[in-house]
């Protein structure tokens, strides 16, 4: 059964109607007075067509629905790291820690004369250098979707 503008509304119907004026307020296409007399003849309404009119010149859409628009940085706008880079870092500052552990024992131990932890730096260090060259940068990775 349709509703029509006879029939009476719920106290679910009269909540739905004051969110959506809420919404309408916060986005500014109605003052906070406006919104404090809608919101009180929304209470005092009985049917569908006493809330109709409250709304009627407000744009018809599901405000909840639409995307929250993303601002675009300011051009020459200095950004922060993304979360590669920081990953990136957190990778080069524990390979840099590991490998000074391992030289620090391998100096304690009368620098046993054989480098041994080369063994940690080269291909641990051979492995973050590529994927700090190739791995961070979006345009060298395949499109995803």
């Amino acid at each position: 059964m349709a509703a029509t503008p006879d029939m009476r509304a719920s106290d679910g119907d009269r909540d739905r109607i004051a969110a959506t004026l809420r919404e309408h307020c916060a986005q500014g296409r109605l003052t906070m007075e406006e919104f404090q007399e809608r919101l009180e003849l929304v209470y005092q309404g009985r049917t569908y067509g006493d809330l109709q009119k409250l709304t009627a010149d407000l744009p018809d859409i599901d405000l909840q629905a639409r995307p929250v628009p993303v601002p675009a940085p300011a051009p020459g706008a200095v950004q922060g790291p993304t979360e590669a880079q920081k990953g990136l870092k957190a990778a080069w500052a524990t390979w840099a820690g590991a490998v000074a552990v391992c030289t620090v024992i391998w100096a304690m131990s009368d620098f046993g004369g054989y480098f041994w932890p080369m063994w940690v730096a080269g291909p641990w260090g051979a492995i973050l250098l590529v994927s700090t060259i190739f791995g961070s940068n979006p345009k060298n990775r395949g499109s995803k979707g």
